[in-house]
């Protein structure tokens, strides 16, 4: 068969198309798993290294990374250098430090080496000295004082989370009954209420501001007595360093660990990354309001987007006669698509935030202001922007799906007697469900991962509080949220500690591309049961 035949046939055309998907499947493959070997390894616990090197000093840490010293003045490489975790923020100021291979004269991993996770000035790598409850020595030296830690951890622990749930939930509500109490008063006072009205709020205030008082005590005491026992350490220079035992977040010796048991802290250390808050400006702990404000601002925005565009795509299909003010509104939906999505948070910025929340500010909260309540950044205008700027891909898809419904279905029903609604209701609108759901997907793909328009329409960098809680109304869509997105964006280009937030970056881009895959995946099999469903199979 010649050339010519040959491409003729098609045959290289459908070579040369499944070599490209393999290719993106290869590239997309190897990117999600590189993304998930340097973030899912940094949870492991680690051996810690004791290295002395030829100045005599002793280094302690474990081993983040390894690479062959770059060319320096055209003298070629100088062997390699390690990347250690030395920790101790406090005393050394820096996390980590590069050491040279050939710098160092011994290496060895000494079983009573301690690592503790702090929730202030990061990871400590030392040894234990004592323990003390008070003035009074419990344990000295690095056994006794690890089975003293050991046993009294768990205790300190307890009652620094009794301490933060106090404060986060029980003195939280009371602060939020005293807001609500004093917005009642400004409205009393700005409607000009009776003086008996006034009295009832003002007693109402004195009593939570007394609960508020004795909670507040009764924080202070836990507190003092949290901070009882201490933890006298010495890194490995023999500098010592005491630490509450409430501050510690997880105490280990990983040179002395089995595996089994390092796979137990691993696990409850990627479980403490998805269900608790960050802290360490974001860089150590958990990102659970970050996920908690992607999932709820894509299911709001998917509420907001999907009326909106399968009405307007019903319109132009099924209403709208074929003329130039049709052929223009397509052209202006096919080119929203191509609008840069910083457009449309300056957009959501100046309607939403600033024209709609400003008159709702002035109609139904007149006596907050100047402080605004809907007149500034929250997760339902930032819902909103996306829902605008996810909406041309929801109606191109619907127009999409309701042209593929058969003419015979249309016209079987109107010779049945139905009317045109009853038509589109019962008989068009469901076969081009699966097709709506098409856009929906491509539409939560999109919106989950748009960083731009909520850097200015609600997105912070730490949330004080979920929009949803146990507080009346429960859904705050006035309230700022945090993202993931945004989250990705502020530890790997803002954070101080730059070294330390390359983990937390990759996974927490991990978990987002997880998190949209999830939501991706939960619509296609709502969309596949309903294909079986109208193909004649049952759900």
């Amino acid at each position: 068969m010649s050339l010519r035949a040959i491409v003729k046939s098609g045959d290289p055309w459908i070579w040369l198309t499944g070599g490209a998907v393999a290719t993106s499947l290869l590239m997309i493959g190897g990117l999600l798993l590189l993304v998930a070997t340097k973030s899912l390894g940094f949870f492991w616990p680690a051996d810690v290294v004791e290295l002395k090197l030829e100045d005599g000093t002793v280094v302690l840490g474990q081993v983040r990374n390894h690479e062959t010293i770059p060319e320096s003045s055209g003298s070629g490489p100088k062997g390699d250098r390690v990347q250690l975790q030395v920790g101790n923020r406090d005393l050394y100021g820096a996390d980590f430090r590069w050491i040279d291979e050939s710098d160092v004269v011994t290496s060895s991993l000494r079983a009573e080496a301690v690592v503790l996770e702090r929730r202030e000035w990061g990871n400590f790598y030392g040894f234990v000295k004592q323990i003390r409850s008070g003035e009074k020595v419990i344990a000295s030296g690095p056994q006794a004082g690890w089975e003293a830690l050991s046993e009294r951890l768990p205790a300190a622990q307890r009652l620094a989370a009794k301490v933060r749930e106090l404060e986060t939930s029980d003195l939280a509500a009371i602060n939020y009954d005293l807001e609500s109490e004093r917005l009642e008063r400004l409205r009393a006072r700005h409607s000009g209420g009776p003086t008996g009205a006034m009295r009832a709020i003002e007693e109402r205030e004195a009593e939570l501001q007394q609960r508020y008082t004795e909670l507040r005590g009764s924080i202070e005491k836990l507190s003092l007595e949290s901070e009882v026992d201490r933890l006298i350490m010495v890194d490995a220079g023999g500098s010592e360093k005491e630490i509450g035992l409430s501050q510690i977040v997880h105490a280990y010796q990983p040179n002395a660990m089995s595996t089994i048991s390092k796979a137990r802290l691993y696990l409850a250390k990627v479980w403490e990354f998805v269900s608790s808050d960050p802290r360490e400006s974001n860089t150590e702990g958990g990102i659970f309001p970050a996920i908690f404000g992607t999932v709820m601002m894509v299911i709001l925005m998917s509420i907001a987007v999907v009326p909106f565009g399968v009405l307007a795509a019903l319109y132009l299909r099924e209403y709208a006669r074929d003329g130039i003010m049709v052929r223009i509104v397509r052209i202006a939906v096919n080119n929203l698509a191509g609008v840069p999505s910083i457009v449309f948070g300056v957009f959501g910025l100046g309607f939403f935030v600033y024209f709609v929340g400003g008159s709702i500010d002035a109609l139904f909260f007149p006596e907050r202001l100047p402080t605004p309540t809907f007149g500034t950044g929250g997760i339902l205008w930032a819902a909103l922007t996306l829902a605008l700027l996810t909406v041309p891909v929801v109606v191109v898809a619907t127009e999409e799906a309701l042209a593929a419904v058969p003419k015979e279905h249309r016209e079987g029903s109107l010779a049945l007697g139905a009317t045109k609604f009853e038509t589109i209701w019962r008989v068009v609108l469901p076969s081009a469900l699966p097709g709506v759901l098409t856009g929906l997907i491509l539409a939560m793909a999109r919106g989950a991962g748009e960083v731009a328009p909520l850097m200015i329409t609600g997105v912070v960098k730490l949330a004080p509080s979920l929009p949803f809680d146990g507080n009346w109304p429960f859904l705050h869509l006035d309230r700022k949220f945090m993202h993931l997105g945004f989250h990705i964006y502020d530890v790997g280009f803002q954070s101080p500690n730059v070294e330390a937030a390359k983990p937390m970056v990759y996974a927490t881009a991990l978990l987002l591309v997880l998190i949209i895959v999830s939501l991706n995946l939960s619509a296609i099999l709502l969309r596949n049961r309903l294909r079986r469903r109208l193909s004649g199979g049952t759900f």
